[in-house]
């Protein structure tokens, strides 16, 4: 660590801030940047829009996948080291001083300040990969739900024999065209209303899921499904079985990520006292809890309906038709909040790939000038980069729409870096956890147990991804 990162430097840096801007020392923070308004309940927001994304959907097919004993046993595992290595990582938002060190504005930053070298370029490289994957496998969730709500109305017109298919293409186009312009929102902070409609309509469509699987277990008269998930048959082989459990983990894995955008969201916090990092816990707290009940609600409810013919998308793949209105609400919820969750995990790549222009070119009228228009900020560079992003993630979802395998495998890969391993690095490394101590040692055992869960998941995606793309035609969907 080189010597000017030390804590020690910061309150004279943050002393000449203020002074220098006297008059304007309301509106800025101690870094000189513009006072953060984030609270409590916007930190709670962004997660919960981060978190309870489309992964919910496929959480019924993982059950089926593990049965009545491992599905919910995983849930909670999965839930319980997401909130701890969270908590883990809010620490890292300062070095230093929890209320006086210094800022690190991203993840990478977070990696950068308390562990260095081609750790941060391991850090960089599966973080934004990552967020990336996240992009294409919500225009390819948006796509089936909007699909969904044209084959629900032809199946309650038509019945249920007629196919009623149709291509996914159009509506990942008209996905498309709705992000590139909410990507012209220019930072997270001023996205929160965005996250908060996107909050509500995730609860709306679990919502709705749930008291559907509800109904239709009353319906059937019992409980489906078993203590040890699909049987080995004539349709599942051993091998098949095994893939498939694996997969589940990756699934269950993807439900639950938010950890590579955790420090963005801290960034909104507004400054201490309480700290942001005791901030950040209390949302993590709040968020994981109630997304870990609804998943269990809408997971075990699915599989209790449906047993070993879950699908893997619970409001698209048909396993209710009727009432085919509220469906159709559903869809649309699952839409919305897509639209917001696409804007909340962007948001990274996009300031980063902005800073990294405006450090490159100062004096670029191209970069730096801007238009406001109420939250929008137009800017050439901003419009023509950002519409490229966005251009390019809705072609590869063009490309490969095949959704539970894909969410799987990311969920699988990121996991263990993102959600684990750099968390418990640079906690070690900021408490100065004594190397052999209890605490370092059970903090790495968690994080090679999950490094080996983390392995067997993506193997299981990668044997089913292959499996899609011996019957996959391009632009088919």
């Amino acid at each position: 660590m080189a010597p000017h990162n030390g804590p020690k430097h910061v309150p004279p840096m943050e002393v000449s801030v203020e002074a220098g801007n006297a008059g304007a020392a309301d509106w800025l923070d101690d870094d000189g940047r513009p006072r953060r308004t984030g609270t409590f309940w916007t930190a709670s927001a962004h997660i919960i829009t981060a978190v309870i994304g489309s992964g919910v959907l496929s959480l019924a097919w993982a059950i089926a996948q593990l049965g009545w004993v491992a599905g919910p046993a995983a849930m909670l595992l999965f839930a319980f080291v997401t909130y701890y290595t969270a908590t883990l990582l809010a620490e890292c938002y300062r070095t230093g001083d929890p209320e006086t060190g210094k800022r690190n504005y991203t993840y990478m930053d977070a990696v950068r300040s308390n562990l260095g070298g081609a750790k941060v370029v391991f850090c960089g490289v599966i973080q934004y990969a990552n967020l990336v994957g996240v992009a294409i496998g919500y225009t390819i969730a948006s796509s089936i739900s909007m699909q969904a709500i044209r084959r629900a109305g032809c199946f309650h017109k038509n019945g249920h024999g007629d196919p009623c298919k149709s291509s996914s293409n159009p509506y990942m186009i008209l996905f498309g065209i709705v992000q590139i312009l909410f990507s012209q929102i220019p930072d997270f902070d001023q996205i929160w209303w965005l996250s908060i409609v996107a909050a509500v309509m995730s609860f709306t469509y679990s919502s709705i899921g749930l008291a559907l699987g509800i109904a239709q277990t009353v319906s059937n008269g019992k409980f489906m499904g078993s203590l040890t998930g699909i049987s080995i048959g004539a349709d599942v082989s051993s091998t098949q079985k095994i893939w498939h459990s694996l997969q589940a983990f990756g699934d269950i894995a993807f439900a639950y990520s938010f950890s590579n955008i955790l420090i963005e969201i801290q960034d909104t916090i507004r400054a201490p006292p309480p700290s942001e990092a005791k901030v950040m816990q209390k949302a993590t707290r709040l968020s994981v809890a109630t997304t870990t009940i609804f998943y269990m609600l809408c997971g075990c409810m699915g599989y209790a309906t449906f047993g070993d013919n879950a699908p893997d998308n619970l409001l698209t793949g048909f396993g209710f038709y009727e009432p085919f209105w509220l469906l159709d609400v559903a869809n649309i919820a699952i839409v919305v909040h897509l639209v917001g969750a696409y804007q909340v995990f962007c948001q990274p790549i996009f300031a980063f790939v902005e800073r990294r222009a405006a450090a490159a070119w100062p004096d670029s009228a191209f970069i730096s000038r801007e238009l406001r228009v109420g939250p929008f900020a137009l800017s050439v560079f901003r419009l023509t980069w950002r519409s490229a992003f966005v251009c390019v993630t809705t072609v590869v979802a063009m490309l490969l729409p095949f959704f539970g395998n894909v969410v799987g495998f990311l969920g699988a890969v990121s996991f263990w870096p993102l959600t684990v391993y750099f968390p418990v690095e640079m906690y070690i490394k900021q408490r100065r956890v004594p190397r052999g101590s209890t605490k370092w040692i059970c903090l790495q055992t968690l994080s090679i147990s999950c490094l080996i869960v983390s392995i067997a998941a993506a193997a299981g995606s990668i044997a089913d991804v292959i499996d899609a793309l011996k019957v996959y035609r391009p632009f088919s969907s």
